[in-house]
């Protein structure tokens, strides 16, 4: 069997592993890095535009972000670290346009105003005092509040539309929203990075083993276009797979995966295919999950732009399916189960039943019932304008607990061997909006040696990188939304 070798085998052609892929040859230009995708596709999977909620995920308007505490209270945290985050990812982006990695960012990225829209006298009192603890803070300047009929029907005509004045709803409005394509901006760097001849790329290549042999990686490919067989050396493998993570973590054999499960979860959009009701609605409206949902299923009626078209999007209803990639096997959660992680994942199926009744009664929604629940955010729906679609599938990690044996874990999760030869991404929200925080975390932990000459180099590219006072992150939001071409409001 033909043997090659490479510094670093990146395994998934996602945003996950693109972004680790040009912060490395960053930092070290001479770090040989192959890319190994199994579609035939840079991004067909998670990052792929349909396969994701295409929202610049910054805490403005999810509002599973801001849980409510037992006192009343709104806890703001997650939301303000989410905000930090993407930050992060602004400012890298618009490192990589002024690179020339990225030649024109209206490609994936366009000023798109974030809303949260509830009603009900309960989630009204709740957005209240959400605003209240969020607008003060400087990277939720800007946020308005508005429970005025007429102001709500000039933020969102669509979502007003059919709504009497009497009806007690309310909303919050963040102009600095986006709206991404991580499809779009993941095929534009691993574009270039091929082209220019940083990387080498290889679609339809599958990893079918992993093994550590003395101080390398021993990873075996086959070429799915012509069925050859070939190894590699490596000294650094990162697994950024999406659900297909899990098997290939396994399959390394590294005590850090040991007690590792996933849960998948699949998901479907009603896309609207009427010009006329597109052209009304230039929002993202996100309004509150219902109990036991996922946080992939939160629902919004989003404005996206995808390919340079504009489309409206309703979604995304939660279903189950035992595979772990929308091109997967319906063996991949059966295949992922050993000894190490059966009794964790049993013990989160228990704790999780509300989750399994919700997807149940996601699962059996007809057309019409989906319309239905549009119709609680665009009233005057008519359900011959709306199609349905399938979304990605995401695998949400379920890891062992002290206490509870076995918990399901909403986020993302870093598995890293002890030698730091190794790392997978497993899980996903908030995901492609944090990739540069998460690739950062990943280099943090996997090259600790090597970072202590790397941080000035990243500081250069990203200048909020550990930076702590959040008023001056204000300053370098405005240099990237100028570069990114978007509105500095």
């Amino acid at each position: 069997m033909e043997q090659k070798s490479a510094d670093i085998v990146l395994i998934g052609a996602g945003i996950m592993s693109a972004t680790l892929a040009v912060l490395l040859k960053e930092l070290n230009p001479n770090f040989n890095i192959t890319l190994f995708e199994k579609l035939d596709v840079v991004s067909g999977e998670s990052s792929d535009a349909l396969n994701n909620a295409g929202t610049g995920h910054s805490g403005y308007c999810e509002l599973n972000y801001t849980p409510q505490k037992p006192d009343g209270s709104i806890d703001i945290k997650k939301a303000i670290d989410v905000a930090k985050w993407f930050e992060l990812s602004r400012e890298f982006w618009a490192y990589l346009v002024e690179s020339g990695y990225i030649k024109n960012p209206s490609d994936f990225i366009r000023s798109t105003p974030h809303i949260s829209f509830v009603w009900g006298e309960n989630d009204v009192n709740f957005l209240q005092k959400r605003w209240e603890a969020l607008h003060t803070h400087p990277l939720f300047q800007g946020m308005q509040y508005s429970e005025d009929y007429a102001t709500l029907k000039e933020w969102m005509p669509l979502v007003m539309e059919g709504r009497t004045p009497s009806q007690k709803v309310a909303a919050t409005k963040m102009d600095q929203g986006t709206d991404v394509n991580f499809g779009a901006l993941t095929r534009s760097i691993v574009a270039d990075l091929f082209l220019q001849k940083r990387i080498e790329l290889k679609v339809a290549h599958e990893v079918k083993k992993l093994k550590k042999v003395g101080d390398k990686w021993v990873v075996k490919v086959k070429n799915l276009a012509t069925d050859n067989k070939f190894k590699v050396e490596a000294d650094f493998v990162f697994i950024g797979a999406g659900g297909g993570s899990l098997y290939l973590l396994e399959k390394s054999g590294i005590e850090e995966a040991e007690g590792f499960g996933g849960f998948p979860v699949s998901g479907e959009w009603l896309i609207c295919n009427n010009p006329e009701v597109i052209e009304k609605h230039y929002v993202k409206v996100y309004g509150k999950a219902k109990v036991g949902a996922p946080p992939m299923s939160v629902p919004h009626l989003d404005s996206r732009v995808i390919d340079g078209k504009n489309q409206l999007l309703f979604g995304p209803f939660a279903g189950f399916s035992t595979k772990f990639l929308k091109n997967g096997s319906y063996w991949d959660l059966p295949k992922s189960i050993e000894w190490s992680n059966i009794k964790p994942m049993l013990a989160a199926g228990l704790h999780n039943i509300p989750l399994t009744k919700y997807l149940i009664e996601q699962v059996r929604q007809s057309k019409d019932e989906k319309i239905e629940a549009l119709r609680e955010f665009f009233p005057n729906a008519v359900g011959s304008d709306w199609d349905e679609a399938v979304a990605g599938q995401r695998v949400q990690v379920i890891k062992k607990d002290e206490k509870e044996v076995g918990i399901l874990q909403f986020g993302t999760e870093i598995a890293a061997s002890t030698d730091r030869s190794i790392a997978a991404l497993l899980g996903a929200s908030p995901g492609a909006s944090t990739s540069v925080k998460i690739m950062l975390d990943v280099i943090e932990k996997c090259f600790p040696e090597e970072m202590k000459n790397w941080e000035g180099k990243i500081k250069q590219m990203i200048p909020s990188y550990k930076m702590i006072d959040e008023s001056a992150l204000l300053a370098h939001r405005a240099r990237a939304n100028e570069i990114l071409k978007l509105n500095n409001n």
